[in-house]
């Protein structure tokens, strides 16, 4: 199968995620959505990234749509088999994916006070979960499972500002600190992105217009040393 998509899209990760975790084997192509390839336009009924396409030829889209068509086409299923609790790790990992643009956006933040105010709602959504973290390492218990994956792409990112700004989304978390932490260790996270990722990553979130770019600099960590092939509108080119 392959994935179609560009490089910092956290839906894609997401995909890739659950990729990676079942050991399926895959393509991926990236593309500029400024100038979309007419192949794309083509094959994506909606225009946005990322798209499936399968060994078949079919297209899917829709990020939550190909997890779902992945976990139930590749290896032993992630969701639980049980209707009520299937349709809670759904709902979480739905609620995981609503936050995507939500840390984009306080990714983007100009200042401090925006910044405060953008983070707050990340941090709300990440309190909600704190709950579901019980004794073992991951929601889904001893491995990775959907909730987990889902909620990956949020937290590998926030482990990349904390380490290069010193901004902590989870400051306050300590529960989801140690479950980020067991995630990360998983290697699942790093190898969901490109091999240049955190350069491009650097390049948009921490740029010296960003707070979080300003408080990189401050510690010395320079932005990323690539143009990011991507603009603030692409962020609502993907689902």
């Amino acid at each position: 199968m392959k994935i179609v998509s560009f490089k910092i899209c956290p839906f894609v990760q997401r995909v890739t995620a659950l990729l990676e975790q079942k050991q399926v084997p895959y393509d991926i192509e990236y593309i500029d959505l400024s100038n979309k390839p007419q192949w794309f336009l083509a094959a994506s009924p909606n225009g946005q990234v990322p798209i499936l396409i399968t060994d078949g030829g079919d297209v899917l889209f829709e990020s939550d749509a190909i997890v779902e068509y992945i976990d139930e086409t590749t290896g032993s299923p992630l969701y639980s088999r049980d209707p009520i609790d299937k349709a809670r790790e759904r709902a979480w990992s739905y609620l995981a994916a609503k936050h995507y643009l939500a840390q984009c956006s306080a990714q983007r933040s100009p200042d401090a006070e925006t910044l405060d105010a953008r983070a707050a709602k990340l941090q709300a959504a990440f309190e909600k979960i704190q709950p579901l973290l019980g004794e073992a390492p991951f929601i889904g218990g001893s491995a990775m499972g959907m909730v987990d994956i889902a909620w990956s792409t949020l937290l590998h990112r926030t482990a990349l500002i904390a380490r290069r700004t010193g901004y902590d989304f989870l400051a306050n978390l300590p529960r989801a600190r140690a479950w980020r932490d067991a995630i990360l260790q998983t290697g699942v996270p790093d190898a969901s992105v490109s091999p240049d990722f955190e350069a491009r990553f650097s390049a948009f979130y921490l740029a010296d217009t960003t707070h979080l770019g300003q408080l990189a600099l401050a510690r010395g960590a320079p932005a990323g040393t690539v143009e990011c092939e991507c603009t603030v509108e692409d962020l609502g080119r993907c689902a």
